[in-house]
């Protein structure tokens, strides 16, 4: 799914956004993961229409990562919306991962 989002658009800025996630593992989407987006949508954790941000996040969650990276402001990376999606997703059994901009992650450079 990540994959195919970050292809779109400019070639030269989508070869780039390719290239930074080339050694990052793809995850599986479970039937945990589908469960939890449909939750998240009708528990208005998300908005109907965003059923791919509700993806993301049930996969994240299902899949236990630590952080969630999204430049998605308006539906997945926002005061309200995250508060909401936390208490979804922990009603549910799951422990929410942190969700973030990659800018606001920070951590040490492989450089």
């Amino acid at each position: 799914m990540v994959e195919e989002e970050i292809s779109q658009g400019d070639v030269l800025a989508a070869q780039t956004r390719l290239a930074l996630i080339k050694n990052v593992p793809s995850l599986e989407i479970s039937d945990e993961a589908n469960l939890l987006a449909e939750q998240l949508l009708s528990q208005g954790a998300v908005p109907r229409g965003s059923e791919e941000d509700a993806l993301h996040i049930g996969i994240a969650a299902a899949q236990g990562t630590d952080y969630l990276l999204t430049w998605n402001f308006k539906h997945i990376n926002n005061a309200e919306m995250k508060s909401r999606i936390t208490e979804v997703v922990e009603i549910f059994g799951f422990v929410c991962p942190q969700i973030c901009s990659p800018e606001a992650l920070g951590g040490k450079s492989n450089d």
